[in-house]
């Protein structure tokens, strides 16, 4: 890793944890789905610091930050944008762009959009791009979508599906803080409203980031460890769809980012233990009767974990 990777990502960390004062878990996994192109869903409650952790985070980049507030009457044109036509310029449509056109978006209670406002999301999130009317329009770069969900369903909420779950590298969970944490939001609180946060890196260094994780060795054992995890899950009796290829190779694309935030050029089995969970829990469905006995996703992956036998580096 080198030194100007390792100060970037101090730099990034540090100025996360001047505004949001707990959180460890989120942010790196904020910081590794930036880093690996790819995006996070916070599935967590109201009022849990989710967005004014993008924002920060947006602004340490020196991006644009735009959030999109879920509602069952958006419509997909409120995401993307559409074309303003006026008589007097026969016909030419005038483009206006949707909140999607920035680097950082924050989609706020994602399972609050109707399915087919969330399909707007698809294209935007794999390929960069959104076509409006016909017309391409690549979108800035480094770009990235956090979104947040409603947990355990709700009231005016819709299931997330298979394919749009699928879009996001990372999910994490934003619970309530403990006693120790709020005591310290509470003391600090003034402080953290009147800090202005300022750009710490550019969009090449975001880029070269990224190029940098790709240059992280992963031996073949720790390959044959991410397959062998996957069709284990695959094959479990508890499991009514498990994950495809896309999540293979989220997991390996974390723990490489992982390896990197961790100053080393190699990926080790515990940047797979650790990231196993975020990488893979929103890419399973448990049959019904599984989950009646208590089964849930983090236990499954767990047990599977132990049971597989962990490869020598």
């Amino acid at each position: 890793m080198s030194k100007n990777s390792s100060e970037i990502i101090k730099q990034l960390m540090d100025g996360l944890d001047q505004v949001v004062l707990y959180r460890s878990e989120v942010k790196q996994l904020l910081l590794l789905a930036m880093i690996s192109r790819g995006h996070l869903l916070i599935e967590g409650l109201p009022g849990t610091a989710k967005t004014l952790l993008t924002h920060t985070f947006a602004r340490l980049l020196g991006g644009e930050f735009k959030r999109i507030q879920g509602t069952s009457d958006m419509l997909p044109s409120d995401i993307t944008g559409f074309y303003l036509y006026r008589p007097e310029k026969e016909g030419e449509g005038e483009f206006k762009p949707g909140p999607i056109m920035a680097n950082i978006v924050m989609v706020d209670e994602l399972n609050r959009l109707s399915p087919r406002t969330q399909s707007a999301l698809l294209e935007a999130m794999q390929e960069h791009q959104v076509t409006v009317e016909g017309f391409t329009h690549h979108l800035p770069s480094p770009f990235m979508v956090v979104a947040s969900q409603v947990p355990f369903g709700g009231s005016g909420t819709s299931v997330l599906s298979d394919v749009q779950a699928d879009r996001f590298i990372l999910r994490g969970w934003s619970g309530q803080p403990n006693f120790e944490e709020e005591d310290e939001v509470l003391k600090n609180i003034d402080r953290i409203n009147d800090i202005q946060v300022s750009p710490v890196v550019n969009e090449n260094q975001v880029i070269a980031l990224h190029q940098e994780m790709t240059s992280v060795r992963l031996a073949d054992s720790i390959r044959h460890y991410i397959i062998n995890i996957l069709h284990r899950l695959r094959q479990h009796p508890d499991i009514l769809i498990a994950p495809s290829t896309r999540g293979s190779i989220a997991l390996m694309n974390a723990s490489r980012s992982l390896a990197l935030v961790l100053e080393r050029d190699y990926v080790i089995p515990d940047d797979i233990k650790q990231l196993a969970i975020p990488a893979l829990h929103h890419r399973l469905h448990l049959k019904p009767e599984a989950e009646a006995d208590g089964q849930t996703p983090d236990k499954l992956i767990q047990e599977i974990l132990g049971d597989i036998p962990v490869p020598k580096v």
